[in-house]
Order: structure tokens, then sequence, then C-alpha cells
């Protein structure tokens, strides 16, 4: 779109309040919301905002900084038209008052590696599966972990209670301009996916964010709360967000497709499969960036914890699914929708570059289930395991050559400050389970 389509659509749709949104470091989406008359402005990129309020962002007396608008991003809120009057959104990156970017910008930061990929004759093609849970409110409309529903993996009616809130998220979501492709019931009470259709990574980074952001809207119409938790109930499965990724070089060719080769991949697939093999330790900070995302990477879930791969085995961190052609990819199975998109795709991207511009080889494949070999049998493979918690994914990400080189050098000072204050606050927490476990008894 340009200028003109959307002042144009503004008119004819009858829009009165235009959301400029934005991301901070960790991913939380936050808007600006101005009125009819402010939107030549804003559509010009002269809405300023103070970035010393954004985590992450800047010091108080560096705090002026300019919101400059995607244009491809305009979308009308199908759920904001009260009587006839609508409203829209925009997603802008985040400028300094000179014009140049800020570099604490995470959608300008993947931007940036973007390019440098573009460089080496390659774009990226993601698609995201995010996996969310729909629980109940209380009395009071407070979250509850209580869902209405006891459906299973590809339930239909009468059990997936959920369908009728599923259906207007994909009804919301396509009136968006999002191609869905399925959605289902996943496999854990009251927990749903759906899919929608691969895109460019930038792309894919801004359909994810607003993805989570119609889900929670549209379910809480229902009375329902909707989380991205990675594991908020003990016992059943976590959710997911299965990174589906490709190289395609400039002409529009999948560069991980190779009908003579092994598995008909090609080297360079290979060669990406062994960089994310060498760093899925040092980028699970970012992929999984929760205290709680530790929870959710333990066996017995279907969770990938150990750092293999396999053209079909859904036990290993990377699966290589069937699809060829255009459409041959690699899945990494470890990252969970609480990540910054923006931060998670630029890490993977790198990651699988690392092993391209160094022509790395994998390991060999590994096709039996990793959860049912011993830690003698994974020793004599190579399989190394996913950090246990989150300080010793941070710990791994400090270490990691091309976590700076990745991140910038703002984003990777202000992000690990964060997570290192959040790890800490919850190794000094005392624990409904250590009450539980040994208030009686000591």
């Amino acid at each position: 779109m340009n200028k003109n389509d959307i002042l144009q659509t503004v008119d004819e749709e009858n829009i009165h309040f235009i959301r400029l949104q934005f991301t901070d470091i960790y991913g939380m989406m936050k808007n600006i919301a101005i009125p009819h008359g402010q939107l030549e402005k804003a559509l010009d990129g002269q809405m300023m905002f103070d970035g010393s309020s954004i985590e992450g962002f800047t010091r108080i007396q560096e705090s002026d900084m300019y919101l400059k608008p995607d244009y491809d991003t305009f979308a009308v809120l199908p759920w904001r038209n009260k009587q006839g009057v609508a409203a829209a959104r925009i997603i802008c990156d985040i400028a300094l008052p000179n014009g140049t970017p800020f570099a604490g910008c995470p959608r300008h930061n993947l931007k940036r590696v973007l390019t440098e990929a573009r460089q080496l004759g390659f774009q990226m093609k993601v698609g995201t599966e995010c996996e969310f849970f729909l629980f109940n409110r209380d009395e009071n409309g407070a979250p509850t972990t209580q869902t209405h529903d006891t459906a299973g993996y590809f339930s239909v009616d009468p059990d997936d209670y959920g369908i009728d809130c599923r259906r207007e998220i994909i009804e919301t979501l396509e009136g968006m301009g999002f191609e869905i492709e399925a959605s289902h019931h996943e496999v854990a009470e009251g927990q749903h996916e759906i899919n929608f259709k691969f895109e460019d990574a930038l792309r894919c980074a801004d359909n994810t964010i607003t993805f989570k952001w119609v889900v929670k809207t549209i379910a809480k119409k229902y009375g329902l709360h909707a989380t991205f938790m990675p594991k908020p109930v003990f016992g059943i499965n976590g959710s997911g967000m299965h990174t589906n990724q490709s190289l395609f070089t400039l002409e529009g060719d999948n560069a991980f497709y190779d009908p003579a080769g092994p598995l008909e991949l090609s080297e360079t697939a290979y060669q990406y499969i062994a960089g994310i093999i060498k760093n899925a330790r040092g980028f699970a900070a970012v992929t999984n960036p929760l205290v709680n995302s530790y929870k959710r990477l333990v066996p017995g879930y279907e969770a990938p914890v150990y750092v293999a791969w396999s053209a079909s085995n859904r036990s290993a961190l990377v699966r290589i699914p069937a699809s060829r052609g255009l459409g041959t990819r690699v899945e990494i199975r470890c990252p969970d929708p609480t990540c910054n998109p923006y931060l998670a795709l630029a890490m993977m991207l790198n990651s699988g570059l690392d092993g391209v511009k160094n022509r790395l080889t994998p390991p060999p494949p590994t096709d039996v289930n990793i959860f049912r070999m011993t830690p003698q049998e994974k020793d004599q493979a190579g399989i190394a395991s996913m950090p246990a918690n989150l300080h010793e994914a941070v710990a791994i990400l400090k270490a990691n050559p091309i976590a700076k080189e990745t991140l910038g050098a703002h984003i990777y000072q202000k992000y690990i400050e964060g997570k290192e204050i959040e790890w800490d606050q919850f190794r000094i927490a005392v624990t409904s389970w250590e009450i539980d476990n040994y208030l009686a008894i000591y």
C-alpha cells in the first residue's frame, strides 16, 4: 500500500482511530492510538513518543523517539467496528530524532539481519505454528487454568467447546488479510493451534505478533483467557511455536531443494541444519525466553529436549517435513510462542547461515526415539541437551559468538540484563511447591 491508499481506505471505512503498533525487546506489543486528524502526520513518520517508558529501550535523557509506519501492515480491525465507526492499525519501526533507526528496535534489527542475508544471496521464508490454551475466567474476570473442554488431538464437536471461539479468531484474521491453512484442537485439554501461510521472515514476525493479539482479544469476547504461556499446567503438554523456515535465492528458488541430493535436500540445507545444531543451545534464551519455558522442555511431552535432527523423528529438535520443491523446509521445534519473533527469527537465521558460511556438516540424523535412548547412547551419538533452565540458557547465550552480532550491542545488553533480573527474581521467590512440601515437615 501507499499513503494515498491508506487515506482512501480510512475515508471509505469511516475509520476514526488508528493504532500505531511496535514491540519492546521482549516481544510485548505496544501501541499509541491517534485520531483520524493525526493520520497524515503519523504516515509521514512524525509521531513522537517517550521511549524511556518502554522496557529495554533507552534512558530518560534520551527519550524522544519517532514511529516510522510500514504502510504494508495497515489493517482494519474487524472487532472494532461500533455503529459504523471503525479502527485500524499500522506496525511501525522506531527511529531516533535524527531519523536513523533505533538500535533497540527488534523489528529494525531483524530487517538488518535479513539485509545481510540478502548480501549472501538468500531471503528467508518462515511459517510459525503458535499453540495456545483457552482457559475460563473466574467470577471477577481473572484468568484461571481451568478449561471448559475435555477434547484431545483433532477432536470434533461436541467435545471441542473452543470451536466457536477458534472460528471467530480465524474469521477475524482473514478479515485482516491472513491466509489460514488449518486449525485444530491440540493434544492437551483446552489447547488449540491455527496455522497460517508462510511468508517472508519480516512479514511472518509481524503476523505472529498480530496473531497473538487477535487470539487474546477474541477469546476475551467469549469470556475466556487465551494464554501462550509455554507450560501453564503441570502434567500435560505445553505450547510450542514450531518454526518452519527455508532459504530462497533472490531469484525465487528454494535453496534447500535438490532433487538429486540425499533426502532431496541441497548442500545449503545440510549446512543450514548444521548451523542450527551448532547454535541451538546458544539461541535458547531468545527462542525460549521465560523461566516457565524450561518447564516445557522436559522429556515425555513431545517437546524437543535434545539437539538432533531427523527427516521424520518428532523427538528431534530439527525435523524435515516431507514436502519438497518450493515447500522444502526445516522445522525448528524448540521455540515457544512467548518469544519475540523478530529476535528469534534473527537468531535462527544467523545460526543457520553460520553453517552455510563455514560449510559445516551436520551430524548423522537420529531416526530413533531419543526419549528412549540411554545417557550413554546419547553421549555416543553426540546428542546434547537443551539448557535445563533460563539461568543456564542466558549463560550460553552470552558465550555464543554470533549472539551479540545478531542482536546488536544494545538489544544484546538490555535483553541479558532483563533475563538475569527475571531469573534472580525467580531464584529468591518462595513458591507454592516449597510451601506444600516443606512447611508442615520442617
